[in-house]
């Protein structure tokens, strides 16, 4: 029986069945399955178990080990001079050549030289062994001290109150440190009775006459305080591996202030600790964004690696002052290689680690209007160039061309009208967004939605006599627009009518001065709560632009206007994605994915829904908007 998988399961009706084939799983479903689990908020909690060392092994290296991070905020030497499993997880770590770490093990918030190997399934954290600086791998792997860390084995240290020296802790990975001598008690994975037996070490010398509480690990005074590389040579003695005599440890050990995990934990140093960690990571993070800066494509996260920089309160500023002096010849790189926009974002949170926030809001505009440019090269050739033209003057029979025949002498007025639904998102929100979508692959999973029984997002364009372009909303902003040349970027964003704008742009209706001897009247509505998360502006603008295309004769397909949207929403200034306008777009279930280049190719697979599913989905589907920001879905 698991403690916590079987108990937690009995509160969850939907692992009823699975528990009740289990030992007790019955009685537990009975006793416990309709009763309410209770979360709580401790503030003074000074200790929280998340499980044994075993356990946290198990769940790295088990079923779900595929989600499982191996590698993060580390420095790590090649493979060809050092020999580090691909099974292991390295966090937060720094390990120089010369150095193994076999399968399934973690190291954790450590800086590991030149001759340590580090066995199977083992946990190290916090071991900062001092290396040689300023020789050859060889030289180092050849001069360092050796240590080896058995199988199973796990191995800590930590700063104590009062004391200089770091004291170095291990254990083995099965050890229960309150098992008494008497009762399977182990250390290193062995009895304690052939511990001492082998080693020459008496009771007495761990265990006081005077102690009243079983004879354990927890209790035993075992860790020695000595130099650091003394330590090492004493931990490799107590867990079996030294070959030395022990008429050289023991004295060694017996002589020097020991202490037990009982004591230790009473006197651990946690301010030392905790600002230990901070700059370590801080000069792994340095490192790392160093390289990316010098070596790089900036793919990293700038901002978040100058976060863990900035936990340096010594030096982590001047540090960030360094890269920024770098950033200059960043922007001089070929921009079919290095894209402007990610240039100047590093420059941005580069300044903005340095705490100068207004250079860095001057310069967020130049990262924005870079993204709109790739943007706008990736959805279209040449589209940048042609929303900047002047207005070319088109003749007569062009005009009649476009819109066939509505300059004629005669006034043939046209109409149109665009409904479509909203879209809920199940999966892969975000991978659509420039300047991501940009680079590297999409993957969007989404539905198109009714709401109440009918299409909430519409537009109504048709054709007018007077020229101009008359635009109207639901919520009653009206404006007419007697010069459409007039409209350029970029918009205010407290413009109502801004999408309207962008969507003239986009469609090439101002550039091409199409409405020279005709007007437009455009009206839109969104029977939608404002800011509902259902993709509501993106949804309206491909409304928009596919009626203004449907009127002037133009590529009114689902995949021109996706892209033209994408394009809309960086001339408007919200950064959207298409995942939102493919949802109105295409109806039902679909899977989009889009790949990055010039052109972005965009590729919409429909699911064939089952009408089991579909008439389930109509029945049971509820869509709640609670008046925040984002919505809530639940299937009852």
């Amino acid at each position: 029986m698991s403690l916590y998988e079987d108990l937690v399961a009995a509160w969850v009706p939907a692992k009823h069945e699975w528990l009740q084939q289990r030992p007790l799983g019955q009685e537990l479903v009975s006793g416990l399955g309709k009763t309410k689990m209770f979360s709580y908020f401790a503030f003074d909690l000074l200790f929280l178990h998340f499980g044994t060392s075993s356990e946290v092994l198990d769940h790295l290296s088990g079923a779900s080990s595929g989600l499982v991070g191996r590698r993060h905020l580390c420095s790590i030497p090649a493979t060809t001079v050092s020999d580090i499993a691909a099974s292991a997880v390295v966090l937060s770590s720094k390990i120089a050549p010369g150095v193994s770490v076999g399968e399934d093990s973690l190291i954790y918030d450590s800086s590991i030289f030149s001759g340590v190997q580090i066995g199977s399934q083992c946990i190290v954290v916090g071991i900062n062994v001092p290396g040689d600086n300023g020789k050859t791998v060889e030289e180092t792997v050849e001069d360092s001290f050796r240590f080896m860390l058995p199988d199973r084995h796990c191995l800590w240290e930590v700063p104590l109150v009062g004391c200089i020296e770091r004291v170095i802790v291990y254990c083995g990975l099965h050890d229960n440190p309150k098992n008494s001598l008497s009762r399977d008690g182990t250390f290193c994975g062995r009895p304690w009775k052939k511990v001492l037996h082998d080693l020459g070490i008496q009771e007495t010398d761990l265990w006081s006459s005077t102690v009243m509480q079983d004879k354990c690990l927890w209790n035993a005074n075992i860790f020695a305080i000595l130099p650091y590389f003394e330590m090492l040579t004493l931990a490799t003695w107590l867990t079996g591996l030294s070959d030395q005599k022990t008429n050289y440890l023991l004295p060694l050990w017996k002589n020097a202030r020991r202490v037990s995990l009982e004591e230790l934990h009473q006197s651990i140093d946690f301010t030392k600790m905790c600002i230990g960690s901070s700059n370590h990571q801080a000069d792994l993070a340095a490192g790392i964004a160093k390289a990316c800066i010098n070596y790089g494509m900036l793919g990293r996260n700038l901002s978040q690696l100058c976060e863990e920089i900035l936990q340096n309160d010594v030096s982590g500023v001047d540090m960030c002052k360094d890269f920024l002096d770098l950033c200059p010849k960043l922007q001089e790189q070929n921009s079919k290689i290095l894209p402007k926009s990610r240039a100047y974002q590093v420059h941005v949170d580069l300044l903005r680690a340095c705490n100068d926030e207004a250079k860095a809001c001057e310069l967020e505009h130049k990262v924005w209007a870079a993204v709109a440019d790739e943007t706008a090269s990736a959805v279209k050739y040449g589209f940048k160039e042609y929303l900047l033209e002047s207005p070319s003057k088109m003749s007569a029979s062009t005009y009649q061309n476009k819109f066939d025949g509505c300059v004629d002498r005669f006034f043939h007025p046209r109409s149109v009208k665009v409904e479509l639904p909203v879209r809920v998102d199940f999966v892969g929100g975000w991978s659509d967004t420039p300047p991501w979508s940009l680079e590297r692959a999409g993957c969007v999973l989404n539905m198109a939605i009714n709401l109440e029984g009918s299409l909430p997002i519409g537009t109504i364009i048709e054709t007018t006599k007077t020229a101009g372009v008359l635009i109207s909303d639901d919520a009653g902003n009206q404006l007419h627009i007697e010069d459409v040349t007039s409209i350029a970027t970029p918009f205010d964003s407290n413009d109502p009518f801004r999408l309207v704008k962008s969507a003239l742009l986009v469609t090439g209706i101002v550039h091409d001065n199409s409405l020279e001897s005709i007007g437009l009247l455009i009206r839109t509505w969104a029977n939608v709560p404002r800011g509902s998360g259902l993709g509501t502006s993106s949804i309206l603008a491909a409304a928009v632009v596919k009626g203004l295309l449907q009127i002037t004769k133009g590529d009114e397909s689902n995949e021109n206007v996706a892209r033209l949207v994408l394009v809309l929403e960086q001339l408007m200034g919200t950064g959207g994605g298409w995942q939102d306008q493919i949802g109105g777009l295409y109806p039902g279930i679909k899977f989009t994915a889009s790949f990055p280049g010039i052109p972005l190719r965009l590729q919409v697979i429909p699911l064939l829904a089952s009408p089991q599913l579909i008439l389930e989905l109509q029945q049971r589907l509820l869509v709640i908007f609670t008046g925040q920001v984002i919505f809530r879905m639940w299937i009852v």
